[in-house]
């Protein structure tokens, strides 16, 4: 199929990608020219495993370019795939969708048979309001075109976006319209059907149910999408309750997850208690959800305390460190980790940004390692006073503290005696539950 796919994100890139390399034609249109340059001479502009390796492969199948007019009249499936940033208020922006819209509407020909497809994170009834836009802009054209529309809302993890995309659980299609829903089916068939060759760095799973195909109206795509982001969150949120609960009585909160996510009615994911959740879309999607509910006079006081939770969880590593400390103003504290979570370069409401501000607020110096996130970092943290550093073990030369931000996977077999003997004060905050408490304390280190 001809597929024209608007925005070159995480979900918009991955998902062209992806659909290139099962056998799909793929345009992907973006009009960030410094991502358009790079994808043109083959290099990716996100950190997201096997998407280089992809793209190198699928070869043809793909081409970047910055207008859509070019690829609309020619496309059987086109995706909208745009940023929806967070507005003040929590709602979500939608310009750049119902811009992308109005320009699909604009390059669509006379007579053109094709499906528009929803793939961003929106609101409520966003799908009618693009529904909407799409027809009174045919009309004002005076073009008769045979549109279809669906949701399809994404369900990836940064870090592993593309094993999520080839061996998906379930696969939403929201339509009222047959066409469409036939469309998406033909689209996703190779995937449905697990009929492609996997990518030699990413083997099928022996065993692995095929993807569920579910079928349902726009809004409740809609919703499904906004529901299973906030219910991971709500799932964090309470292990971080527990968590703190877990610390007045001495009781150990990874056993105590451990123990209550061998019941597969819970279930072990996402019952990893730390310093908090963040990203593109925990953050973002929650405040919509309860900006939404609002806007029908109705609360949602689960999930605003899930976000009061997870706020509560930066602060509280924060205070752990100063009472340890017995105050930061002069203190050397050293960060290991920046991006919101393993295996991207994302720091978008990252709990180590958020800690490191507030750390700089009290008055201690910083000094900071990512394996990736570090260009991003330093343009968030513009204007303050950070060390950032080329090797790990380089946070804890004369520190203080160091705070365990992201659980990256080099931080599991670090050295923790050598950088231990290095500090000043050898305190180990470990935001992340990585290690055993019992090999820190063998290594010199005072863990909290």
């Amino acid at each position: 199929m001809q597929v024209t796919i608007i925005g070159t994100g995480y979900v918009g890139l991955t998902t062209a990608i992806a659909l290139a390399y099962v056998g799909h034609d793929v345009t992907a249109v973006d009009k960030d020219q410094r991502k358009l340059t790079l994808l043109q001479n083959g290099q990716c502009p996100i950190h997201e495993p096997g998407v280089d390796t992809l793209l190198a492969q699928i070869g043809a199948r793909i081409h970047f370019t910055d207008t859509l007019h070019d690829s609309v009249p020619h496309a059987d499936v086109i995706f909208i795939a745009v940023g929806t940033p967070p507005k003040e208020n929590g709602e979500a922006d939608l310009q750049y969708v119902e811009s992308a819209a109005c320009e699909i509407a604009s390059a669509l020909l006379p007579g053109q048979a094709c499906t528009i497809v929803v793939k961003s994170t929106v609101p409520i009834g966003t799908n009618r309001r693009v529904i909407h836009l799409v027809e009174r802009t045919l009309h004002e054209r005076n073009v008769q075109a045979h549109v279809s529309f669906a949701s399809n809302p994404e369900f990836l993890r940064e870090g592993v976006a593309l094993r999520d995309t080839f061996y998906a659980d379930r696969i939403v299609a929201g339509s009222d319209q047959p066409e469409a829903i036939e469309a998406l089916s033909r689209l996703y068939r190779p995937i449905l059907e697990q009929t492609f060759l996997p990518p030699s760095f990413l083997p099928r799973t022996d065993g692995a149910p095929l993807p569920y195909l579910i079928t349902t109206d726009l809004t409740s795509a809609e919703m499904t999408k906004y529901a299973s982001n906030a219910f991971l969150p709500l799932k964090i949120s309470f292990i971080n309750e527990i968590a703190g609960l877990c610390e007045k009585v001495g009781a150990d909160v990874t056993e105590v997850a451990r123990g209550i996510g061998m019941d597969p009615r819970i279930g072990h994911r996402f019952l990893n208690a730390g310093i908090g959740w963040g990203g593109s879309c925990f953050p973002k999607d929650t405040a919509a959800l309860i900006s939404v509910a609002a806007e029908y006079g109705y609360t949602m006081p689960l999930l605003a305390a899930a976000r009061e939770v997870n706020d509560r969880q930066r602060l509280a590593v924060v205070d752990k460190l100063q009472s340890k400390l017995k105050g930061l103003r002069g203190r050397v504290i050293g960060v290991l980790g920046l991006a919101f979570k393993p295996n991207t370069d994302d720091v978008r409401d990252s709990p180590a940004i958020d800690i490191i501000r507030i750390l700089i607020e009290r008055g201690a110096h910083v000094r900071a390692h990512d394996p990736v996130a570090v260009p991003n970092a330093r343009r968030e943290l513009d204007g303050l006073d950070i060390q950032f550093v080329e090797q790990p073990s380089e946070v804890a030369i004369g520190a203080d503290g160091i705070l365990l931000a992201t659980e990256w996977d080099e931080y599991h077999t670090l050295n923790l005696a050598g950088m231990a003997k290095t500090m000043k004060n050898p305190l180990l905050v470990d935001g992340r539950n990585l290690y055993k408490p019992s090999d820190a304390r063998a290594a010199g280190m005072e863990y909290l």
